[in-house]
């Protein structure tokens, strides 16, 4: 008889460390900072009530191990400012990035990133080259079309659950459990309860609950980085869920062979989130690869 394992739930964030406010070329940051070793930002996704540390929390500990982490509250979303966007909306976010390390003195960083997270930093590592290590990229979404079929819902299913989130009644717990399992997280029995809490709680925000409001109006205007791709002369890793709900690995398949330097790892019995869903693994997996970088 094969006694299967228990389906235990993965670890949750636990407490945020003490965090820092910084002012970079007008707008304000919010971020966590913690360990020492090489300079590493991690950048977050744009779902509900997503943070740095909502996203990041349950893989911190690992890589502040040997690690200078800085986990930031990309703009509009936590704690930093929730400025209004015009103009290309990539090209925003990356160059306020870069006035974030000028801020605090980075001159050179790796980035690992989630989702809307990701696609930022692929537009600052062909932006400013000289500010990139390496970059590690999950579900992302930089081009708007597909190898094999068009993307699912246009690349539109982000904005639409954003909207079915924030209309009707408004934030619940409920909805955001919903929301976590059906589009982030692969095994629902998994999902800890303190990330729903801090996810829903989050989304409540006065200004996160005003820019949802307007839906795409104040992000400003989406950008296709098909042509920026090919300028990254950084190494990119692309670390996917085979499950992801989003972008099947087809998908990253083809990013990693626009950028110079592209590579793909798929991971099993994981979705959109797998950082926080088999922090452990993921850890292993970007490590790898990121002592791998200065190797011919």
């Amino acid at each position: 008889m094969t006694i299967m394992p228990a389906r235990l739930p993965s670890p949750p964030a636990g407490a945020a460390p003490e965090s820092r406010f910084a002012d970079a070329g007008g707008v304000t940051y919010h971020f966590h900072e913690f360990g020492t070793g090489p300079d590493t930002i991690f950048l977050h996704g744009g779902g509900p009530g997503c943070t740095g540390w909502s996203d990041f929390g349950p893989v911190a500990p690992y890589f502040a191990a040997d690690r200078h982490c800085l986990i930031v509250d990309i703009l509009q979303y936590g704690k930093s400012d929730k400025c209004r966007i015009s103009g290309p909306m990539w090209d925003f976010h990356a160059a306020k990035t870069v006035a974030l390390m000028d801020t605090l003195g980075l001159e050179r960083a790796d980035f690992i990133c989630n989702s809307w997270g990701g696609t930022i930093a692929l537009c600052l590592a062909a932006r400013y080259p000289g500010r990139v290590r390496s970059l590690v990229v999950t579900g992302s979404m930089p081009v708007f079309y597909g190898p094999l079929a068009p993307l699912p819902e246009r690349g539109h299913r982000g904005r639409a659950a954003r909207d079915v989130y924030y209309g009707g009644e408004g934030p619940t717990r409920e909805k955001m459990r919903h929301l976590i399992t059906r589009l982030e997280w692969y095994d629902a029995a998994r999902l800890p309860e303190e990330t729903v809490e801090m996810r829903w709680r989050q989304s409540l925000d006065p200004g996160e609950r005003e820019l949802a409001a307007m839906s795409d109006s104040p992000r400003g205007d989406w950008q296709d980085l098909t042509d920026e791709l090919g300028r990254i002369e950084a190494p990119v890793l692309f670390v996917w869920g085979r499950e992801d709900a989003f972008l099947t690995p087809d998908y990253p398949l083809m990013l990693s062979r626009m950028v110079r330097r592209g590579n793909l790892h798929v991971m099993d019995h994981v979705s959109h989130h797998l950082q926080e869903e088999r922090p452990a693994a993921y850890h292993a997996v970007v490590d790898g690869f990121l002592r791998s970088v200065d190797h011919p």
